[in-house]
């Protein structure tokens, strides 16, 4: 597997560590089960995947390199590198500056920009019309292209799904960057619409079966689909891709949901004439996490932490998919433990910062912390709310004592 040159700063002397000694002890990553770094009065229950993935660290790898090689260059990205703040902020700090934002809204006007220019994509991709007005530029677009390789394996099955003569469906946030250019490349000969979840997944059954009128159904989906779809065709022959940061046990529900709901109108014997078999899109990388999550949920534990930016998908569902067993707190970093006494942290449902008191419980036996943290996350952020807790709970055990236990 490649090794990734990215600044220092990113790495730790704990998470890397531990990530190192699960890597000889699992190298084919068949082991879901989390470790536990004992530190006598706390252990910390860390998922067995967690972090930068290789799309994110291709992408941060390559940022650095563009700094690097280009020192009289202006350097622009798209937008966000990577949903994590901490990491867009040290970019800019090197002077990449942002030509939109997380939502496509301009930040910098195209006119400012020229042929020697370096902009970089992201790791979520580009729009082929945002592509066009580069390449019209005159800006080389493929030197410093980090785009997801998953993601491209979504677009390219997209394109084969077109070709077959499929519908698009994609399981993703609408204003979501990555969606928004999955939408775009689908579009090039295909008619797509995006769904987000299972609800809006029963909206187009209800249709197929005739519950509800076209009229009905677009009205629903306004703004979600491309010019001319027209579902008494478009939703005779589909496929279903997804936004790679999506949880991928949902995107499969929403699978096998509409496929019965083809069986269910088509018959069995027909299906493989009305649905597609896209399994193979879901990337590996959040597969893994997800996996790694519901890992957690079979320990026992006084609450959970996890880390990352409040903007980033993946991270979110790790939250949605942890809060019903424990008390479950989303932060950015270490800064958001205040104290023994107060946590501040991200509602993923009011989308508000809220704190809470007396998050930690005041117990005899070990206390328990779950851990773990999205994909854009680095590892020495996790280290630092680890060594954040050590500091707070006055822990005299060393990190080498520690180890010696697992």
């Amino acid at each position: 597997m490649k090794q990734f040159e990215i600044p220092a700063f990113y790495r730790s002397p704990i998470i890397s560590r531990l990530k190192a000694q699960r890597k000889l002890e699992d190298p084919r990553k068949k082991d879901f089960s989390p470790s536990i770094i004992d530190f006598g009065k706390v252990r910390f229950i860390v998922a067995r995947h967690f972090g930068f993935c290789y799309g994110v660290e291709n992408a941060i790898e390559i940022s650095y390199k563009a700094l690097k090689e280009n020192p009289d260059k202006k350097i622009y990205l798209l937008s966000q590198m990577i949903h994590n703040p901490d990491v867009n902020d040290d970019l800019t700090r090197n002077g990449i500056k942002f030509i939109q934002d997380t939502d496509g809204s301009q930040l910098i006007p195209w006119s400012e920009i020229n042929s020697n220019d370096v902009v970089i994509i992201p790791a979520f991709g580009t729009t082929v019309e945002i592509e066009s007005i580069l390449k019209k530029i005159g800006v080389n677009v493929a030197s410093y292209n980090t785009t997801c390789p998953f993601v491209e394996k979504v677009w390219n099955r997209s394109e084969k799904l077109g070709s077959d003569k499929h519908t698009v469906i994609i399981h993703g946030k609408y204003n979501h960057e990555e969606t928004r250019a999955t939408f775009s490349r689908s579009a090039q000969n295909a008619p797509v619409i995006i769904i987000k979840d299972i609800k809006e997944a029963a909206i187009i059954q209800q249709f197929i079966k005739k519950e509800i009128s076209s009229e009905q159904f677009l009205s629903f989906f306004q703004g979600k689909y491309t010019e001319g779809f027209d579902p008494t065709i478009d939703l005779t022959k589909i496929g279903v891709v997804n936004q790679t940061t999506m949880l991928a046990t949902e995107t499969q529900e929403i699978t096998d949901y509409l496929r019965e709901t083809m069986i269910e109108k088509y018959g069995i014997e027909h299906i493989k004439e009305h649905i597609a078999d896209t399994r193979d899109t879901l990337c590996y990388a959040t597969n893994d996490n997800q996996s790694a999550t519901f890992g957690l949920l079979e320990k026992d534990a006084d609450f959970a932490l996890v880390i990352g930016g409040y903007n980033s998908s993946n991270t979110t569902h790790l939250v949605e998919l942890l809060e019903p067993k424990f008390p479950t707190y989303f932060i950015r970093s270490k800064d958001e433990l205040i104290s023994t006494e107060l946590i501040e942290h991200f509602n993923i449902h009011s989308k508000t910062l809220e704190k809470t008191s007396q998050y930690i419980p005041n117990k005899t036996s070990p206390l328990d912390i779950i851990v773990t943290s999205g994909a854009s996350c680095p590892d020495a952020m996790v280290d630092g709310v680890i060594q954040r807790l050590l500091d707070l709970l006055q822990i005299s055990t060393t990190i080498e004592e520690a180890f010696s236990k697992i």
